[in-house]
């Protein structure tokens, strides 16, 4: 069955699966920035979390921690997230990193690569199940510009990730992401329908039965080419040109922020605790558009 047939079929019964402790590594992507809910712990909820209330369905001993932060590069994941991932002792661990630098001036995809593969190999012969993300495709978006570097960052992935028997949660293939709807409006992050899109994906990545059901998005308005530029306008001077400058300056819209989860514990969506049996939690209902 293709990402596509899947995403319209929902599967079966919760707590299929043989994972018990959950840590999510990262910068804003898991973090879940783009998908607020002043409930959630750091007040984003995202894929992670969605992905973490799924797997606790009817497992009254599941754990999750989240360790990203937004902003950080891939060796700041490093230093920063993998000790105190392993000191947690999870046996499925999901690392997205290394957008943040593709984006800046000189990232290189092969050396990113080469420092990514050793901490990969140090996670699996922990003996957790490793999830790697790819980049989307964004050759449509605002960060066309990288596309190229991109496609050479994700091959590179798919070797580390065959080489150490860890997962590929293909975003690059995730046709649904080119809607607008699956973006923030900052147009550097995912929407609460991106972040639930997501989600779907990594469960069916690790073939995990789940309750996440496809949102058919609404068409945009049409508008005039000067409401559309008026509108780009506004997104340069309010989200992008900050962005860049923060850049230049060496700073980061994480620094002095802390893990969203930094220690595992039970997993809770809005209002119903997971492992209660009291239905589905992170269902097309709880999606906020």
């Amino acid at each position: 069955m293709s990402g596509a047939e899947s995403m319209q079929n929902p599967q079966g019964p919760p707590g299929r699966h043989p994972w018990s402790r959950y840590v999510a590594m990262g910068d804003s992507f898991t973090e879940g920035i783009g998908d607020p809910e002043p409930s959630s712990p750091g007040g984003h909820r995202g894929w992670a979390d969605r992905v973490a209330e799924e797997l606790a369905r009817g497992r009254d001993d599941f754990a999750y921690a989240n360790l990203a932060v937004r902003g950080r590069l891939l060796q700041q994941v490093i230093d920063q997230q993998l000790a105190p991932c392993l000191a947690l002792k999870p046996d499925l661990v999901t690392l997205s990193a290394g957008g943040n630098d593709l984006i800046r001036p000189g990232g290189d995809p092969d050396a990113l690569a080469e420092r990514l593969d050793p901490v990969v190999q140090i996670l699996t012969l922990s003996g957790a199940t490793v999830v790697l993300f790819n980049g989307p495709d964004t050759g449509s978006s605002v960060l066309g510009r990288i596309r190229s570097k991109v496609a050479i960052y994700n091959e590179n992935l798919r070797t580390i990730a065959a080489r150490h028997d860890a997962i590929i949660a293909d975003m690059w293939s995730l046709r649904q992401l080119k809607d607008p709807q699956m973006w923030d409006e900052d147009r550097l992050h995912f929407s609460p329908l991106g972040h639930h899109t997501i989600a779907a994906m990594v469960l069916e990545s690790l073939n995990v039965p789940h309750s996440l059901e496809p949102l058919a998005p609404k068409p945009l308005p049409s508008r005039s080419w000067r409401e559309a530029r008026t509108g780009d306008l506004v997104w340069a001077r309010e989200y992008f040109v900050p962005w860049v400058v923060r850049r230049l300056r060496h700073r980061s819209s994480g620094d002095g922020i802390t893990p969203k989860r930094p220690t595992p514990g039970p997993v809770f969506g809005p209002g119903v605790p997971l492992g209660s049996g009291e239905g589905p939690v992170g269902s097309e209902d709880a999606v906020r558009q």
